[in-house]
Formats: structure tokens, C-alpha cells, sequence
């Protein structure tokens, strides 16, 4: 997957990539089960009411697991290009794959580790492994064939240059007090 060191290589593909994130599983069965017991009214089963005061969540320990692997993402204008930053520690570029699907740019990544240790009274055996996948619908005005990919020290940085006609739409708006 990987050009040269640091580089990381964007694949063009035919078939668009769904735009919908990976997500938390037990996040969309809390929210479905609060909106249930919302519509039976105030005065029936004060448990979601009570439960976002005390900030409860049911599956917290499970729903971290699920967080840790989806990377945070970040994505900046600076004029001339977009720049799109993912933190991925404790990974190697041949870990992850850039696509770009139409207007959709994914993400992809898959983590693996073991970690074994033998000693003369105990066997201690740990495999963690995990994957995630991010996409975003590229705005109009992005050169796509100049698109680049770079990782360095545990941080992916795509960059997305504009086109010159993009480039020259911009404008700042001045704000005007009421």
C-alpha cells in the first residue's frame, strides 16, 4: 500500500462507499428505547428523564471499546486545500488503506496486536484486534487527481487541494451588529 516511507497510496474505485460512519451499536438502541418511552408521555416511566440527569449509561464499559476504535477526525480549510487529520496510534501505514469512491473519501484501518509473556510460574496471552472504516463526501471544487496521503508518528494526513476556480469563489463575509 505504501509508496515510499510516509506515504500512504490513494486508490480510485468505481463503486461510491456508503457515507454513514461505523457506529456505536448500543448508542442507536438507547436512543430507539428513550424515543419509545418519550411518546408515552411525561407521567410515564420517568427512566430516561432521570437517567440523562445522572448521565447513566448501561453499556458504558462496552460502548468505550466501540469508541476507542473509530479515530477522530479532523478536517480544515486553509485557503488553497482541505487537510483531513486522523489520529491512528499504534498503527503502520501498510495498516491502512485511502480510497476514493466518486465524491466519497474513506478511511479504512485494522489494528492487530498480541502480547504474550512466559515465566516459570505463569502464561500470559492477550490478542486485541479491531477495525474501523471513515468516509466523507468531498466538497465541490476538489482537485481529485492531486489528492495525497501521508503518515507519520501515528497521525494520517490526507490532503485535498482545491481547484483554482474553487480557490478564487472564496470570500469572507463581514458580520454586521444588530
Amino acid at each position: 500500500m505504501a509508496k515510499e516511507s510516509g506515504k500512504v497510496v490513494v486508490k480510485k474505485g468505481a463503486a461510491p462507499v456508503p457515507a454513514k460512519a461505523a457506529q456505536d451499536p448500543f448508542v442507536g438502541l438507547r436512543q430507539e428505547i428513550d424515543r419509545l418511552f418519550e411518546e408515552f408521555g411525561p407521567g410515564f416511566a420517568l427512566v430516561p428523564s432521570v437517567r440523562r440527569l445522572l448521565d447513566f449509561e448501561p453499556f458504558r464499559a462496552m460502548s468505550s471499546a466501540f469508541a476507542a476504535a473509530v479515530p477522530a477526525v479532523d478536517m480544515v480549510d486553509k485557503g488553497k486545500e482541505i487537510q483531513v487529520t486522523a489520529e491512528l496510534p499504534g498503527m503502520d501505514e501498510k495498516d491502512i488503506e485511502v480510497t476514493l469512491s466518486g465524491d466519497m473519501l474513506t478511511i479504512k484501518g485494522e489494528k492487530k496486536e498480541e502480547r504474550e509473556e512466559k515465566e516459570k510460574n505463569y502464561y500470559f496471552s492477550e490478542r486485541r484486534f479491531g477495525s474501523f472504516q471513515r468516509s466523507f463526501r468531498l466538497p465541490d471544487g476538489v482537485n481529485q487527481d492531486k489528492i495525497e496521503a501521508r503518515f507519520d508518528k501515528g497521525v494520517l494526513t490526507v490532503t485535498l487541494p482545491k481547484t483554482a476556480e474553487a480557490a478564487k469563489r472564496q470570500r469572507k463575509i463581514a458580520i454586521k451588529a444588530a
